[in-house]
């Protein structure tokens, strides 16, 4: 039998997770020096490089000194916590990472709660003790804090401590040892996580927590072996959440080592696999021995807390930049998503419209984004919270927010959430004049407040949230306060049309931009919608006056984002999506048509 050992590495989003595990791969000797790693090499995606985050939990296995170590970098962003939550289940142990000067943060708490629950002992890493303002002793007593708060046990609570400053390769038991290199995190996960449980002797049994897709091989259930042998070939039952068996066969069964995803004829109990030939496979299903099946309990996935409407373009610009723009496309490829993403959910609600659930607007937008980057045109509507019934009672999704921002600013923020609904429970002092305040406040008081922060806090300010439960629903949340600019003609905008339309509030498009009827193209500076026109061009005479002839300066127009389109947009909007463009208009083009809409729903 292999000596193996599994573990997971959890942290608050931008903690360090994938540049430790990076690491990890070229010291330990697994990817060849000669072979130039990738910086961050698990984060596959190109939005994964861009953004910084990992979106999916990856694995990857290194050998050292004569262990496998089968190591799972997870996503640290709350929108992901659903990836968390199943692969802590195939794991016996963690390594969790905590910066050196941010701490304890809202994702830290969540992940330490459910390896806590799960029974697992952290190894605590202390990361980018290198970094201005570092203070690790700090860091330890809010972990330690934070464990007991969890109700952790004895054993829970004698967790090992390194210290490390990953991007630099050197991890330390002492802050006065030298730098040298990672070998200490080895050393800790050989010494500190016990073997897997099980037995290559007993009946199989293996349970799936991510899933894959290949064009060739179809689904792809990634498991781990808990008790028994496996083998490519062999007959397994495929047992689902509800109890339904199906029989099938490994039609291949795929190794991990470092970046490489090896074919294996065998494999046997603690060890993490890729196993295909299973087109029903899914997360939390059991493969076990058709001679006497003991599946294991299913997996419980979190409920989805948000939900926009994907719909197909209609606007009078449709089809002209986009590849996939039909319904049949559009359905084709959130069913594909579904497939593999199990935290989301996707149900037709009309012709050409799919209501698609998920765990935030990250999540949601992330999606989008990859969509309009593989040639996807479409056009979205505005998140809406989730909106559970028990009982009679009306139930709401809530958040913990914390928020930093620098002490002048503080009033300003703690003032615009109340109106959202938020409730405090502390505010601390931090270094350098910030201060950490943290509230409860239910999801839809999120919605396009992230923004509005920015600005308040001119930029220095840090949110992060993550999901609490469902809680009575708390009456209406302030929205928007202003209007928006919409266009009543069709055409290019002109920079004289712009240049008069600049006071009435902020541009969302430049010069030369291609404008239809019912196209927002800037925020009002009052509470009212306005209808105006922006390729009205100057009156040509054979007159000259002095004075006439000023030349146009126009203020840059607001960059629209797809994560910022979504946040600003109100109920009866849109934000049309193309490989090119991002849009916003109006759900009914027509004014005469919104008008009527308008009147009815007050009726």
């Amino acid at each position: 039998m292999q000596n193996i050992r599994n573990i997971a590495v959890i942290a608050h989003v931008d903690h360090g997770k994938t540049t430790l595990v990076d690491e990890l791969l070229k010291q330990s000797g697994t990817v060849e020096a000669h072979r130039e790693l990738v910086e961050r090499a698990l984060d596959s995606n190109d939005l994964e490089r861009e953004r910084g985050i990992t979106i999916l939990s990856k694995n990857t296995a290194i050998r050292y000194g004569g262990y496998k170590i089968n190591i799972i970098d997870t996503p640290g962003h709350a929108d992901f916590g659903g990836e968390v939550e199943r692969v802590l289940k195939m794991v016996d142990g963690v390594l969790l990472l905590v910066d050196a000067q941010e701490g304890v943060m809202p994702q830290t708490k969540f992940v330490v709660k459910k390896a806590i629950a799960l029974g697992l002992r952290p190894i605590l890493v202390v990361n980018k003790i290198d970094k201005h303002g570092a203070d690790p002793e700090r860091v330890v007593n809010e972990v330690f804090d934070l464990l007991v708060a969890m109700d952790a046990d004895e054993e829970q609570l004698d967790f090992p401590v390194l210290y490390a400053a990953a991007r630099e390769g050197y991890a330390k038991w002492s802050l006065e040892d030298p730098n040298r290199d990672i070998t200490p995190i080895f050393q800790a996960i050989i010494d500190h996580v016990p073997p897997p449980s099980g037995s290559p002797d007993n009946p199989v049994q293996v349970q799936v927590f991510t899933l894959d897709y290949d064009n060739y091989m179809g689904r792809i259930g990634i498991a781990r072996i808990f008790n028994g042998k496996i083998e490519r070939g062999e007959r397994l039952l495929l047992v689902k959440a509800d109890g339904e068996e199906r029989e099938g066969r490994i039609t291949k069964l795929i190794g991990f080592l470092g970046l490489n995803r090896l074919e294996i004829d065998r494999a046997e109990a603690g060890d993490i696999v890729a196993i295909a030939g299973f087109e029903e496979i899914d997360v939390g299903d059991s493969l076990v021995d058709p001679q006497s099946p003991m599946p294991l309990d299913p997996l419980h996935i979190e409920e989805p807390t948000l939900s926009v409407s994907f719909s197909v373009n209609d606007s009078p610009l449709a089809g002209r930049e986009g590849k996939y723009v039909t319904s049949n496309k559009l359905k084709e490829r959130l069913l594909k998503e579904a497939q593999t993403n199990i935290a989301m959910r996707v149900e037709e609600i009309g012709e050409g419209r799919f209501k698609v659930s998920g765990r935030g607007e990250l999540q949601i937008t992330i999606l989008a984004e990859n969509m309009r980057r593989e040639g996807y045109e479409f056009s979205i509507s505005r998140p809406e919270v989730i909106i559970k019934e028990e009982g009679g009672v009306r139930l709401e999704p809530f958040e913990h927010l914390v928020i930093d921002t620098p002490e002048e600013f503080s009033g300003t923020v703690i003032d615009k959430l109340g109106r959202r609904k938020a409730v405090m429970q502390s505010m601390t002092p931090m270094d350098s004049g910030h201060v950490r305040i943290e509230f409860e406040i239910p999801a839809r008081g999120l919605i396009g407040f992230r923004s509005e922060f920015l600005s308040d806090t001119k930029g220095e300010g840090v949110m992060n949230h993550s999901f609490l439960d469902f809680r009575p629903f708390v009456g209406e949340v302030e929205h928007r306060k202003n209007g928006a600019l919409i266009s009543m003609e069709s055409g290019k905008a002109l920079a004289y049309a712009l240049f008069n339309l600049q006071e009435r509030g902020v541009l969302f498009i430049g010069p030369g931009t291609e404008v239809y009827q019912g196209m927002i193209i800037g925020e009002h500076s009052r509470p009212n919608d306005l209808e105006v026109n922006p390729i009205k061009g100057k009156k040509l005479t054979n007159i000259r006056a002095a004075g006439s002839d000023e030349a146009i300066q126009l203020t840059p127009p607001r960059q629209i984002t797809l994560e910022r389109a979504l946040e600003w947009i109100e109920e009866d909007e849109l934000v049309e999506v193309t490989p090119r463009s991002i849009r916003l208009r109006k759900r009914y083009l027509d004014p005469h048509e919104r008008k009527r809409i308008a009147k009815q729903r007050k009726g």
